[in-house]
């Protein structure tokens, strides 16, 4: 039998079933920090095993991306590996804001090395680098990095979709190369890492599955992701066939980093309409609520390394290039543009401006000049050659037209130049313009920005005065990760070569007073917002994200991609029907409320009346004199009439209490008769409105309150009509006695003081005067409403001492202190109970449990 530890047991048969192939073997006995010796026999090691660890060293920060910040060069003649940190590598840049913790890194060498001399190079990284590297074989490299990362989310994170034939449609055999290289990551990290302390960081879309893998063997790890790159419109990412598997690998992080809120609002879109989830702010902070955990979302640009450009510039080289440059270059405006080599830097379009500019103000013709430096290309392929040929041709056609011997409008640099060469480029250029049509951040700008503040020794080199003002000009596309932080600049939509034009004259012909200004704003920003910022802020909240992870339970459920963590007060457990069934037998006056929906009949089932199952177990509690049985519901009352007609001794509160009756011969009373009903008149015309302006929605009218539903409604839009109908009904019904509440997919408006907590209040208040207060009281419900009949109950004083069983329906936070995962649990247990008072049959040794599953035996 499988035992019904998911949400939902279509888990079971929901989770990808991978081949994964053996990982590399781990790094043999590594002491990675004092007086802990990591794992070597590749088993998993659960939180409790970490108990016998010493916990006497360093926190650390263990830093995972697909490449290590190393550069790695093997001598023909010795065979040696030679290694040193790669200094141009953001991995290695943000260490300056963590001055107080050790970084380890994880992640893969950009050279291949053989099998034999693994174990070798691993040590003396782990020893003189803090790098763990990651051998995938060639065949997984290919697949994992070629394969998925660059011909299935590269292209769909930049809004390419696999239109046409020849197009890299989706692979599952890649899907499975990069799961399997993601565990792979995640299996070196476990070598290194104590979750109780450390902390985790991940980087980018090529290990964005990593986080289910870690999450997995250790509940409590303390988790972070950042994302460098776009994340598409919800549009976009749907079209994914593992878009599912992705987001929930995502979502078993703490905290989750985009460079900018557009990115960050696509995602949250994407939580909402594929998963169904909410989000909210609070003082600030962005979080899903999930599986009762709280992902928090953080918005944030990256920033680049100040003293490393100084230090280029302050290169005698590239003072020396600079100088070269001056000269070449002298008299005229110089524009630079610096990209890589892909389809997405859009450098063809930035060619056409150009060409446009020169052909409307022929004044400029001899007197501009566009140096384009290309980077090598990241990866290969049609495109990339393509859009290769395509720069090249429309460079040429623009300097046939309007060049001569001695100049050329355009001048690409197509080959690697040194670091402090592109310093000197950057330093004297009047314009720099970045024109990508999809990019994720993009630093060219704000190198751009440092390099024209300029350092004593260029400034030297240039013959400027010191104290003379830096003046620089941008245009950048509005596509790129940076242009919200630059705005000062310049913004474009690179498509519209006209408009890049205009922008490029406007550059070049702005004042020199409005270029001071504007490139001051700009560097006061990237001084105070560099990469250690960037780095000490995540990590500032990672740890505010995690603070509560030592005072939760966790569960894992589902499987494969689809595993999750449930996070659960220590109090919260599974109600044992064992448990409650003795309660019930010691006690002698019991009350009993339930909720309806979700709670004895299916939220989603089309057929909202009670089964018969349900009514003849009801009926049987009710024929117990020592019981006291509620439904206590939010439907109205003649609905729930119709529904429960044949429970003659059942109790109902409908309406959330506005009206109750003890039984079916009983007349429906309310507290609330001279309840004014005339805001009805002001709240159905609003909500009418709403329901016309928003398919999918309806109003559900009650006698005593109003409900706008919009379930069936498109989520985004669904949620943000329900928003405004809020604040709306709000403002309008300020001075009216009423509670406009919003709900799961509904808006509510009732009359002040009504909740299923006063009926509680109220049933068990009649018992108490009668002399049968109770010595047992059970609740069962399922959503925010029943919330407050679990605080009435629990924190209600009773004259004697008594049996109190809270208890929601589904793993989730509540006030409640037990849960059952459904309503089939909900109604074996209440089989349990009817049975655990029922006069035995002579012989019969059955127990309430053991009742209860034969009844559902024979039902099935």
């Amino acid at each position: 039998m499988v035992a019904r530890s998911c949400m939902n047991l279509l888990d079971l048969v929901s989770g990808d079933i991978l081949d994964f192939p053996p990982s590399p073997r781990a790094l043999p006995r590594v002491m990675t920090v004092p007086g802990v010796i990591s794992d070597v026999d590749g088993k998993e090691r659960r939180d409790d095993d970490l108990s016998a660890l010493s916990l006497e060293y360093s926190q650390k920060i263990i830093v995972v991306a697909n490449n290590l910040p190393l550069n790695a060069q093997k001598d023909q003649k010795s065979g040696r590996w030679c290694f040193s940190y790669d200094e141009d590598s953001i991995f290695w840049q943000l260490k300056d804001g963590l001055p107080s913790k050790t970084v380890v890194y994880v992640g893969s060498l950009n050279v291949d090395v053989d099998a034999s001399e693994q174990d070798k190079v691993s040590l003396e990284l782990m020893e003189k680098f803090n790098c763990l590297p990651t051998f995938l074989p060639s065949d997984l490299q290919k697949q994992f990095y070629n394969g998925f990362c660059q011909q299935t989310l590269w292209p769909l994170f930049h809004y390419m979709l696999p239109m046409y034939p020849d197009c890299s449609r989706f692979d599952r055999s890649l899907w499975q190369a990069y799961v399997s290289a993601n565990k792979i990551f995640a299996d070196k990290v476990s070598e290194v890492i104590n979750s109780e302390c450390d902390y985790v960081w991940v980087h980018d879309y090529q290990l964005m599955v990593l986080p289910t893998f870690l999450r997995k063997r250790y509940h409590r790890v303390k988790l972070g992701f950042f994302l460098h790159s776009p994340f598409p419109s919800s549009e976009i990412y749907r079209t994914l066939p593992v878009r599912d598997e992705i987001l929930k690998a995502l979502l078993n992080v703490d905290l989750i980093g985009f460079h900018t809120f557009d990115y960050a609002r696509h995602f949250l879109s994407c939580c909402g309409r594929m998963l169904g989830l909410e989000h909210e702010s609070k003082r600030g902070y962005i979080g899903l609520e999930y599986f009762g955990r709280t992902v928090y979302i953080k918005i944030l640009p990256v920033g680049i390394h100040m003293g490393r450009l100084q230090s280029a510039l302050d290169h005698p080289s590239s003072s020396v290039k600079g100088r070269e440059i001056y000269e070449q270059f002298n008299g005229k405006k110089l524009i630079l543009g610096v990209d890589d080599m892909d389809i997405f830097k859009g450098i063809s379009l930035k060619f056409l401006a150009l060409e446009k500019l020169l052909e409307q103000h022929p004044s400029l013709q001899g007197e501009l000049i566009l140096v384009q430096i290309i980077n090598p290309p990241r990866s290969s392929g049609k495109d990339v050659e393509e859009a290769k040929k395509d720069t090249h041709s429309t460079a040429k056609r623009i300097n046939e037209r309007f060049g001569y011997p001695g100049y050329e409008p355009v001048i690409i640099i197509d080959h690697p130049i040194p670091f402090y060469e592109k310093t000197a480029y950057y330093a004297l250029a009047e314009c720099c313009i970045v024109n990508a049509v999809r990019d994720g951040m993009n630093l060219v700008p704000y190198k751009y920005i440092v390099c024209r503040q300029g350092s004593p020794k260029m400034d030297e080199a240039l013959k400027i005065a010191s104290e003379s003002p830096r003046t620089s000009a941008l245009v950048v596309s509005e596509f790129i990760g940076c242009s919200p932080s630059l705005s000062g600049a310049i913004r474009v939509n690179p498509w519209n070569t006209d408009a890049v034009s205009d922008a490029v004259n406007l550059a070049i012909t702005m004042s020199s007073e409005e270029k001071h200004l504007r490139h001051e704003k700009h560097y006061r920003y990237l001084s105070s917002h560099d990469v250690a910022y960037w780095a000490r802020s995540f990590m500032q909240d990672l740890e505010r994200a995690c603070r509560d992870h030592d005072s939760k339970h966790y569960w894992g459920i589902g499987f494969g991609m689809n595993f999750r963590v449930l996070s659960l007060s220590p109090s919260f457990r599974k109600l044992s029907m064992e448990r409650i069934a003795s309660a019930y037998k010691r006690t002698s006056r019991r009350a009993i409320f339930l909720d309806y929906d979700g709670t004895i009949v299916p939220k989603n089932s089309i057929v909202k009346s009670p089964s018969p199952g349900v009514i003849s177990v009801l009926n049987n509690l009710c024929s117990d004199p020592k019981n006291t049985v509620f439904i206590v519901s939010g439907r109205g009352k003649t609905s729930l009439g119709e529904w429960l007609h044949q429970c003659k001794d059942l109790g109902i509160a409908a309406e959330h209490g506005f009206f109750i009756r003890w039984g079916k011969q009983s007349s429906w009373e309310t507290r609330h008769r001279n309840t004014d009903l005339g805001w009805k008149r002001i709240a159905e015309p609003v909500m009418r409105h709403y329901t016309e302006a928003t398919d999918g929605s309806y109003i559900e009218p009650k006698e005593s309150a109003l409900v706008w539903h919009y379930y069936d409604a498109a989520h985004d839009f669904g949620t943000w009509q329900a928003m405004e109908l809020l604040d709306h009904l709000e403002s309008v019904l300020a001075n009216e006695p009423v509670v406009v509440k919003k709900g799961k997919h509904i808006v509510e408006v009732k009359p002040q003081g009504i909740n299923k907590g006063l009926v509680a209040e109220q049933v068990l208040s009649t018992l108490a005067n009668d002399g049968k207060s109770p010595d047992f009281v059970l609740c069962i419900g399922d959503d925010r409403s029943d919330e407050d009949m679990f605080e009435s109950i629990s924190t209600k004083v009773f004259p004697a001492p008594t049996e109190i069983f809270a208890c929601t329906v589904g793993q989730k936070p509540s006030k409640a202190r037990y849960f059952l995962d459904d309503t089939a649990d909900v109604t074996m247990l209440l089989h349990a109970l009817a049975a655990a008072s029922a006069p035995k049959s002579k012989g019969c040794a059955e127990t309430p449990l053991e009742t209860a599953q034969v009844y559902f035996e024979n039902i099935a």
